[in-house]
């Protein structure tokens, strides 16, 4: 059943970590906090429309167009409606107009619901027939673009689906809305070297193996076996701001001075290799995205027997299903790796002299 929304917030969200964090540098390629970040102003204002509007998707809840039966793929416009709606997920603030779908199931079902294709910077947001809030997304797709999944649709209600835009951004948008394959297990193997933090709660104060990001900073797990079994998710801090738990790691280099990493989680995952060790210029060295279910591997060389930085952490801000707190299953298997000709720690360091 749809789950009930955090009260909206009416500030605008900042990062968590320092700006140490945010030094430029050529290897900086990723968020590695657990807040959501500052979105940059919307990209182009937003376009006026120049023929008569084709109504595709409704003005409002109350003339909201009707999807009949599932999959849909739908096409139409935001240009030349009204802003009436707007959600914080992660980020607020939205100027811009918007439409309305309905949906209603025979039987209680999870969909996924996506704007890929769409040509503007898209919100959606999916309300229950008591108009509570079920899930929201801003961005999920590189080009800011919005995709939902796990989205519970209470079968013969009517579920209200919105597509907004970010900062005043309009345009025409694709709506693909499908089923949702929801069988993903991510099984620890035996003789896994488990993460062991505690279980998140609501108001949780990350300490637990949160680097350079956590209250106090430095905090790692090491990671000994050739197996680590671990846990990432989300909770609520400050009674509604989504956070998600990520984790910091560090491992130790093979003999052979080449370590392979695959990663395996339950639900879209960034594994990152960090460097240099120093939490004032730590950046992204190279990254992998994996699950749900759908395995990647990296190849992290160096100094043999040095240590290296490895984070993880959830690719959303968000749970998938607006449900705080969440926690969800990834393995890392690590194996020595042939070394290859390429980036060591000390072509790194001449990076930054």
């Amino acid at each position: 059943m749809p789950s009930a929304s955090p009260p909206r917030r009416n500030a605008t969200f900042c990062t968590l970590l320092t700006l140490a964090l945010a030094v430029a540098s050529p290897l900086i390629a990723g968020d590695l906090g657990t807040r959501p970040p500052i979105k940059p102003p919307v990209r182009a204002p937003r376009a006026e429309a120049s023929a008569p509007v084709v109504r595709q998707g409704g003005e409002t809840i109350a003339t909201a167009a009707i999807v009949h039966g599932l999959p849909a793929l739908l096409t139409g416009t935001t240009l030349g409606y009204a802003d009436d709606y707007d959600e914080v997920c992660p980020y607020m603030g939205s100027t811009s107009p918007d439409v309305v779908y309905v949906v209603t199931p025979e039987q209680d079902s999870v969909a996924t619901i996506d704007l890929a294709g769409s040509d503007y910077d898209t919100k959606v947001y999916v309300y229950a027939a008591d108009l509570s809030l079920v899930a929201c997304n801003d961005d999920y797709h590189d080009d800011y673009t919005s995709y939902l999944a796990m989205v519970p649709l209470a079968g013969g209600e009517p579920s209200y689906i919105v597509i907004d835009g970010f900062g005043g951004a309009a345009g025409d948008y694709v709506l693909a809305i499908g089923d949702f394959d929801d069988f993903c297990d991510v099984v620890c193997p035996a003789g896994g070297q488990p993460e062991d933090e505690p279980p998140l709660v609501n108001g949780y104060v990350d300490a637990y193996n949160a680097g350079c990001g956590g209250p106090v900073g430095g905090e790692f797990t090491d990671v000994t076996a050739a197996v680590f079994c671990g846990r990432a998710g989300w909770y609520l801090f400050e009674g509604d701001v989504s956070m998600r738990d990520t984790d910091w790691l560090r491992v130790t280099l093979p003999a052979a001075g080449a370590l392979e990493i695959t990663a395996d989680a339950e639900w879209p995952t960034y594994v990152f290799e960090l460097g240099p060790q120093d939490c004032s210029m730590v950046g992204v060295l190279q990254t992998i995205e994996v699950g749900r279910c759908q395995p990647g591997s990296m190849v992290i060389t160096g100094e043999p027997g040095s240590q290296v930085w490895v984070w993880v952490g959830a690719r959303e801000f968000m749970p998938p299903d607006g449900e705080w707190p969440q926690e969800y299953d990834y393995v890392l298997q690590l194996e020595a790796a042939v070394a290859v000709e390429g980036r060591t720690w000390s072509a790194v360091r001449e990076l930054y002299r």
